[in-house]
């Protein structure tokens, strides 16, 4: 049959040159759609049912993306496992909608996330538009670091940076929330280019300064695996090491639902721990440079570290007015001091917690390691329970409300 009058179905793909093999997409997928192998992430065209569980998670939008194919002629496995990017997309036949080949609650799904109405893996409905997919890594930006300055003590076990890099005259517009990747230089074991690491922007959308093409990061230089074990992050040590002039190459920007509301008092609740402060020190800033605006509701920060040595921004959140922000900080390594994690101190400020969790105005943002997630979960949990709630109830309306957004690794 010619694609003329075969049926034409969209098949749902994994962009290869975008996708950093985190592992999330196949992690959330409950019907086992998702496999990989040393080279990419695949979609297995006969078990996808489009549930779209995958496409909120997933930090670089890499998930998100499909090909008009025909039923009888899907792409295989073993052509995908080939890629280096994605094929070039095949129109529609005439008179076949866009939406026609999927089910009705998955192209109403689809409709309502486009539309910014909210649901999973949606950004909150007042959010800008992101501009994602810009630069590739075969067709980067290259940036100049016009800053690399040490957050944490000198002393201190974790060397956090603040990396400032200027775009010149290449247009590469972010939002609060959005997150780059960089390419670092030379080859892995296997001779191959080494892959792309993702890092949150921690600047506002109009730059680390305003009326400058920049962005900032946060980085953490990687020394140890999570098991402890000694080991060197290869990207991480690459741009902590850069001198102020170096060149770097830039991929993106990533990610359409971790971006914050833009409407009159909306408040944020935000959780994080060690460079998860990326995110919510672009919001705060965004706030801050707008505080004559009035125009914001509540700023709720919960920061967790090893120490204060260790706790990036600790001295700027310090210094700013509480008319801004609440600020919270977790400490579980201060000698002669009771350990204190974020979740011990969510559930110290359990009253405004549980009035900010029913407010339909108040985004909550979650961003660090992945083990302070069951944490914040159960505590949240807990004052839900405390106060008469049910988290179980109400987390499913945060997340069809797109008020509830979590990223951690």
């Amino acid at each position: 049959m010619t694609t003329e009058t075969a049926e034409l179905v969209r098949q749902h793909l994994i962009d290869p040159e975008i996708c950093i093999r985190c592992n999330t997409c196949q992690e959330m997928c409950p019907i086992g759609a998702i496999e990989h192998d040393s080279n990419n992430y695949v979609v297995k065209f006969e078990v996808c049912n489009w549930c779209n569980d995958c496409i909120g998670p997933c930090p670089t939008g890499a998930i998100d993306n499909y090909r008009n194919v025909t039923r009888d002629r899907p792409y295989s496995l073993e052509e995908q496992y080939g890629w280096g990017a994605l094929p070039a997309q095949v129109d529609l036949a005439p008179g076949e909608g866009a939406e026609a080949d999927l089910p009705a609650d998955v192209a109403r799904m689809t409709s309502i996330a486009t539309a910014g109405q909210g649901g999973p893996g949606s950004p909150p409905w007042s959010a800008a538009h992101p501009y994602v997919n810009l630069f590739a890594p075969s067709r980067p930006a290259t940036a100049t670091i016009t800053g690399n300055y040490r957050l944490t003590a000198a002393d201190a076990s974790a060397d956090i940076r603040h990396i400032v890099l200027d775009f010149g005259q290449t247009t590469f517009p972010v939002l609060e929330g959005q997150s780059i990747g960089i390419l670092p230089p030379g080859t892995d074991e296997h001779g191959k280019p080494h892959a792309m690491r993702l890092y949150s922007v921690a600047s506002p959308r109009n730059g680390e300064r305003p009326g400058y093409n920049n962005l900032a990061l946060t980085v953490k230089r990687v020394t140890e695996d999570y098991d402890g074990q000694p080991v060197v992050g290869v990207c991480s040590n690459y741009l902590c090491d850069l001198d102020k002039g170096a060149k770097v190459q830039v991929c993106g920007p990533y990610g359409t639902s971790f971006l914050m509301p833009n409407h009159p008092n909306s408040s944020i609740m935000m959780i994080c721990t060690g460079t998860g402060s990326a995110p919510m020190r672009a919001m705060t800033e965004r706030r801050r440079r707008r505080m004559a605006l009035n125009e914001g509701g509540q700023l709720m920060l919960f920061f967790g570290a090893r120490t204060p040595d260790e706790l990036p921004y600790c001295g700027p959140l310090g210094r700013l007015p509480k008319a801004l922000i609440d600020v919270n900080f977790a400490f579980s390594r201060v000698p002669g001091s009771v350990k204190q994690y974020v979740q011990d101190k969510i559930r110290e400020r359990h009253e405004e917690v549980f009035r900010l969790l029913q407010d339909g105005n108040c985004y909550i943002y979650i961003c660090g390691l992945k083990g302070m997630e069951n944490g914040v979960v159960e505590a949240f949990r807990d004052i839900c329970r405390q106060h008469g709630g049910d988290w179980e109830k109400l987390k499913p309306e945060l997340l069809a409300q797109a008020r509830l957004h979590i990223e951690t690794y």
